[in-house]
């Protein structure tokens, strides 16, 4: 389905990531497969994760080359797409995938916690997207494909510096799918639900998370790729500025912010009107803020 495309793939050299780079060569692209082999946590750099995922690739007869730039920073995102122009002579997909955790709850998170998170996942989205999009607008297509996450665009505990991360890829998303629409370029997000190392942290010390964690590790990566693939692909044309999830064998179609529910009133609004007539009209509509509701049947990931 994706024969003949040039693709990168970040954060490719385990997980979701590396499942992806394999099923986009195996539906014959030429992949990109960067990572710069860091811990989860961010820190660290091995050039071993991302070539075996190479060496893999063309072992089953496909093309590949390995990248170890980062993608928190303007310059070595350049160098991945440049990867991908030195070696394969073009780009015309970018999956951003890269990803690092540093969970904390946020009266106890520090902006070192903050900042490294954001710079990969955010900042990460953007430098690699901006780096690939001049070259996107002259040929007159292209697509990108961005890893975000429900504890974004739903809410999770401890995890205030990837959600806000992840829900600003989801906007990021969005404005690329507008700008770059009349170039024929398209844009789209995906909520994966799998188990990776990213979420090996979670903590099992009742029987409860016990068994919250072996019902996720029957979400394989190797779930998420089809999607993928298929977003990636000409046959999916139509699908632009969308959020999507993966959840094992179902594929979803996330809803985006809009108007749910108002209140008018032609005199006006005071503080004290707005207290006894407007929230109590809304107060319906609300989402509940514990993980009981139907909002947070979800394990967030």
């Amino acid at each position: 389905m994706v024969n003949g495309k040039v693709v990168v793939v970040t954060g490719a050299g385990g997980g979701i990531g590396r499942d992806i780079a394999l099923a986009m060569a195996s539906e014959g692209a030429k992949v990109v497969v960067n990572d710069i082999g860091a811990s989860v946590s961010g820190e660290g750099s091995n050039a071993g994760p991302a070539q075996a995922v190479v060496d893999e690739i063309k072992a089953l007869g496909g093309e590949a080359v390995a990248n170890t730039d980062s993608v928190s920073e303007a310059a070595s995102a350049g160098r991945i797409i440049q990867t991908a122009l030195d070696t394969f002579g073009r780009i015309d997909v970018v999956v951003n995938n890269a990803g690092i955790l540093r969970d904390r709850f946020f009266h106890k998170m520090s902006v070192d916690e903050w900042d490294a998170v954001i710079k990969v996942h955010l900042y990460g989205a953007f430098h690699v997207s901006r780096a690939a999009a001049p070259h996107f607008k002259e040929q007159g297509s292209g697509n990108y494909i961005h890893m975000t996450s429900t504890s974004g665009l739903i809410g999770n505990f401890g995890q205030a510096n990837y959600a806000a991360a992840k829900l600003g890829v989801a906007a990021l998303s969005k404005s690329i799918a507008v700008d770059m629409e009349k170039f024929n370029v398209r844009s789209n997000c995906i909520a994966p639900f799998a188990w990776s190392r990213m979420i090996g942290s979670i903590p099992t010390d009742t029987p409860e998370e016990q068994a919250r964690v072996d019902r996720i590790k029957q979400m394989t990566p190797a779930k998420i790729a089809p999607l993928v693939v298929c977003l990636a692909s000409d046959e999916s044309s139509y699908a632009n500025g969308q959020i999507f999830a993966v959840r094992n064998n179902e594929i979803f179609l996330m809803s985006q912010p809009r108007p749910v529910r108002s209140v008018h009133r032609s005199e006006g609004w005071t503080p004290e009107s707005v207290a006894s007539h407007a929230l109590p009209a809304l107060k319906a509509m609300f989402y509940p803020l514990d993980r009981s509701g139907d909002v947070f049947t979800w394990d967030p990931i």
